[in-house]
């Protein structure tokens, strides 16, 4: 499917006449042009802080050509400039011969205006350049980040790897150094890789086998010879090369296998291999899974009690925003390290990216939270150094006891995630804490009682909406809304309960479905009363995972559209970025289809996940609203640097941000500086009953 061309064109000039015919000449080029209009430096400031394809300058009230150029070459942006011709531009602005004294890939100066065509040629090449530019800087990015998390990995590989550069070895890892008997690396600086290499047709073959590879083929990558090690022993060896980088340099990376002809021992190293993390050296999920099943059943059939430990890391998100796939690691690393020194009697697995999980025998309630405290101890007050800097962070575990009657283990570690739910209500997505799994509280008479109660509530209307505004910060104003949902009990204390009070068990009597429907239709009721006095009132609506992939819903939402007047923009759904994430294909095919009804879409609690970038880039959001985390402590310099680096990111996939969560005046004043399009908390305004456009 072909990709809409867009182009964002900023246009300063008195007349807007004109550029208005610039964007319909520019329409035959492109699917769809935003233009944005100016002419004083007040406006261009606020404008810059979005992000603009190519800047056309004619005249302005208080600015020069110059100025402008100063401007954006000192907010450090990629916006090439057109200049057109002014009384600034007369002597200097063209040559001897007409031609504007400057053309290259970042300004053409001194065009004539009336002269449309040069000038929408100019705009659509600039264009394209700009756009290859970011291009280049992404593509520098992602390959400066793998090369970093290659050498990592290498340098942690039980393989043995080397870096050559014309037959020199300039780099070599442990298991490579340990194979040839070398003591460091400095030993082994500087030699040829043939001087391992025993007998002279070995070196011979090599050199071509080398010689080929340098020149491109790679249709043998593989040579087998015997190899000498530094005390003069020999052994059967394999040596594959690969193209890699250095510091950003090209070289070959050489690794050295020994060959076994103990098939036995092969198999038996490949198996243990296969259940092995290569980043921590604990077992993987396959190796934690097929360990669980062994304790499962001898729980089970001896009656011996037993433990099960979901340990999540928290703050994974803004660490790598702040210190990348490096910090990442090396957080990873740290918290394996300490698990394996907490835990003295237990089997420990990386169960994904950013979890971890603890197998404990025969153990009782109070061993199990005690293990728990002491390692969420332990791991919060951590310091991790990553390249001169240092980050830390915290973990929220799920405890699940396995007892003689237990479910099947896929139902355990299913609660195990129920435990770190929970947690996350609790602590508003802080973390930093640990809950045991009662299956009494989730099998109990007021469940039952409560979940009567929320099918009278949808029938009868006894849910409450409130509506808490949005300021958008592009457009100056407060017409956007997020709703939020209340449950109001008929008991003496006059009890209201939030979502997170009931969703569990609206889940588990297959509720959510029925409640989202009815956030919908009430919420947009009251839309259209507003929009009669304020036609551009609109709103945003938190759904559960249950109408993510509910196929009927663009449908609903095509309707509810119309009903408050067909406008687009008027409703965006938004989601649990962890529920995008575990729905990742349907959620992409259902915002496309929202999408295409006119329904705007968004993620909130964005920046939880190591991925997030990765997420909106394939499900393709309308706008995201960042965690809380995010907001807590945003006073501090690396707190700030995260929640930039992660909007820069977000923003250049032309994905806007919202920053909530304002509740004084410090944080006010610092979230004007990050780049999110919309802000929103208390200390802006409360959330009411009505909608209310001030």
């Amino acid at each position: 499917m072909r990709t809409e061309s867009i182009l964002n064109l900023l246009v300063i000039d008195a007349d807007q006449l004109y550029a208005e015919r610039l964007v319909s000449l520019l329409s035959a080029y492109y699917d769809k042009v935003n233009l944005g209009f100016l002419d004083d430096k007040e406006e261009l400031l606020k404008s810059l802080r979005q992000q603009w394809d190519v800047l056309v300058f004619g005249r302005a009230y208080d600015m020069s050509f110059t100025d402008v150029v100063g401007i954006v070459q000192e907010q450090s942006l990629d916006l090439p400039i057109i200049g057109l011709m002014s009384d600034e531009m007369a002597s200097t602005g063209r040559n001897e011969d007409g031609l504007p004294a400057v053309i290259d890939g970042i300004m053409v100066k001194a065009l004539l205006a009336e002269k449309e065509s040069q000038v929408v040629i100019a705009i659509c090449l600039q264009h394209a350049n700009v756009r290859s530019l970011r291009q280049l800087n992404t593509l520098r990015h992602v390959l400066s980040e793998a090369e970093q998390r290659a050498n990592i990995l290498i340098k942690n590989s039980k393989s043995a790897v080397a870096y050559i550069d014309q037959g020199i070895h300039i780099f070599a890892n442990d298991p490579y150094l340990k194979l040839f008997n070398f003591e460091s690396m400095d030993e082994i600086i500087g030699l040829p890789v043939i001087d391992f290499m025993a007998g002279g047709d070995n070196v011979k073959g090599f050199k071509e086998f080398l010689r080929q590879f340098d020149k491109g083929s790679r249709a043998q990558v593989e040579f087998n010879f015997q190899s000498k090690r530094l005390d003069g022993s020999t052994f059967e060896a394999k040596l594959q090369l690969a193209a890699a980088t250095l510091d950003g340099d090209p070289v070959t990376q050489v690794i050295i296998q020994q060959n076994n002809n103990n098939s036995a021992e092969i198999a038996k190293r490949l198996a243990a291999a296969e259940r092995q993390d290569s980043l921590t050296n604990l077992n993987n999920r396959r190796g934690f899974e097929e360990h669980f099943e062994s304790l499962y059943q001898q729980a089970v059939q001896n009656k011996t009690g037993a433990g099960l430990l979901y340990i999540q890391l928290d703050n994974i998100g803004k660490i790598s925003s702040s210190l990348g796939l490096q910090g990442v690691d090396a957080t990873i690393q740290q918290v394996a390290r300490t698990l394996e020194q907490i835990v003295v009697e237990g089997h420990i697995s990386r169960f994904s990216d950013t979890a971890f999980t603890i197998l404990v025998e025969q153990s009782s309630t109070q061993v199990l939270t005690d293990l728990a405290e002491r390692i969420r101890q332990n791991i919060s007050a951590m310091l991790i150094e990553v390249d001169k800097r240092t980050t830390s962070t915290t973990v929220s575990i799920g405890i699940v006891k396995i007892e003689s009657s237990a479910a099947e283990p896929q139902v355990l570690l299913e609660r195990a995630l129920d435990a770190i739910n929970r947690i996350r209500i609790e602590t508003k997505n802080h973390g930093d804490a640990y809950h045991l799994y009662d299956p009494s509280e989730h099998a109990n008479s007021d469940d039952n009682a409560l979940a009567e109660y929320l099918i009278n509530a949808i029938t009868q209307n006894r849910f409450e909406l409130f509506f808490q505004p949005i300021y958008d910060i592009n457009q100056d104003r407060s017409d956007f809304f997020e709703v939020y949902l209340r449950l109001p009990l008929a008991d003496a204390d006059n009890t209201v309960l939030t979502p997170d009070k009931f969703m569990s068990v609206a889940k588990a009597h297959n509720l959510r479905e029925k409640i989202d429907r009815w956030i919908l239709i009430n919420a947009c009721k009251q839309l259209s009363e507003a929009r009669k006095t304020h036609p551009e009132a609109r709103l945003l609506i938190q759904l559960t995972s249950a109408s993510l992939i509910d196929k009927k819903l663009p449908n609903v939402a095509s309707q509810l559209i119309k009903a408050v007047g067909g406008a687009s923009e008027a409703l965006t759904l938004q989601f649990n970025e962890q529920d995008v994430a575990n729905h990742l294909t349907v959620a992409k095919s259902q915002f496309t289809a929202l999408s295409e009804v006119g329904c705007q879409v968004g993620i909130h609690n964005f920046g939880t996940s190591a991925k997030s970038i990765e997420i909106i880039e394939f499900v393709q959001p309308d706008m995201t609203k960042l965690a809380r985390n995010y907001v807590e402590d945003i006073n501090k310099a690396d707190n700030i640097e995260a929640i930039k680096s992660l909007i820069k990111r977000t923003t250049e996939l032309q994905v806007d941000v919202l920053m909530p969560y304002i509740e004084e005046a410090a944080t006010m004043s610092v979230s004007w500086s990050v780049g999110a399009r919309y802000l929103q908390g208390y200390y802006l305004e409360m959330p009411s009953k009505t909608i209310t456009v001030v």
